[in-house]
């Protein structure tokens, strides 16, 4: 575990810089999934199938490989294995933090063709890459959880940890607000959207720091079993098939 946190810290570091300057490149618009290829997949999709809505940063956009390999194509890929009907929207855009999310959340939710059956939040990770105050970051996501909590909109989160060498006391704030968010709002949580994926060179872009495809497709399976319990949990709404 030490090795790992070591390993993490070193990982961060080294592309701090980076990480920072892509966030400054142009926004990427949210990329519907695909439709798809067999015509009755495509009217259950429409008409009984799960509307999901993957709502980060880079980690969910697909930063760095083909968008049929980002986290929202392989969840939908995943879940159809698991002969549950669903379609995933990605709406990850690289170089978001928190308060970006937030500004631009009612849009993507408006431009839904109905409310989601369940929004993914994965935000958090520039913030703490910047150093913003964590008690910003807890606000923004307060804010964005009120707003999918009066939509009546069920909520999973997958957290972020904070590297050590942000410092104990940055770390002890950071690392906090996942778990009392979903205790808060009632939602699930995944608690480190990154884990074990990491601290694994071989799993990760020349960044070192985004999933690659082998990656992405870790972290979908240790993720999946969250998601699937989230839609049975809805089954008395929607029954998949």
């Amino acid at each position: 575990m030490l090795l790992q946190t070591v390993r993490y810290t070193a990982l961060l570091a080294s592309v701090y810089v980076l990480v920072s300057c892509s966030s400054e490149e142009p926004a990427q618009k949210p990329v519907r999934s695909s439709q798809k290829t067999e015509a009755h997949a495509e009217t259950r999709a429409t008409e009984r199938s799960f509307l999901i809505v993957a709502f980060g940063d880079s980690l969910y956009a697909g930063y760095g490989v083909q968008p049929r390999e980002s986290f929202p194509a392989r969840l939908q890929t995943a879940l159809e294995k698991n002969k549950i009907a669903a379609t995933v929207t990605n709406a990850g855009v690289s170089g978001d933090t928190t308060a970006s999310g937030l500004q631009r959340l009612k849009f993507t939710l408006e431009g839904l063709p109905r409310k989601p059956d369940l929004m993914i939040v994965g935000l958090g990770a520039n913030d703490m890459l910047r150093g913003l105050s964590p008690v910003q970051t807890r606000a923004n996501l307060i804010a964005i959880c009120d707003e999918l909590k009066q939509r009546d909109i069920p909520i999973l989160l997958t957290g972020m940890v904070a590297a050590p060498n942000m410092g104990k006391d940055y770390a002890q704030a950071f690392n906090a607000i996942y778990a009392d968010l979903a205790r808060r709002y009632d939602s699930a949580l995944y608690p480190f959207f990154l884990d074990g994926v990491v601290t694994k060179p071989d799993l990760l872009l020349p960044d070192q720091m985004h999933p690659n495809s082998k990656g992405i497709d870790i972290i979908t399976r240790k993720v999946l079993p969250t998601v699937i319990n989230q839609l049975n949990m809805q089954k008395a709404d929607i029954q998949p098939h």
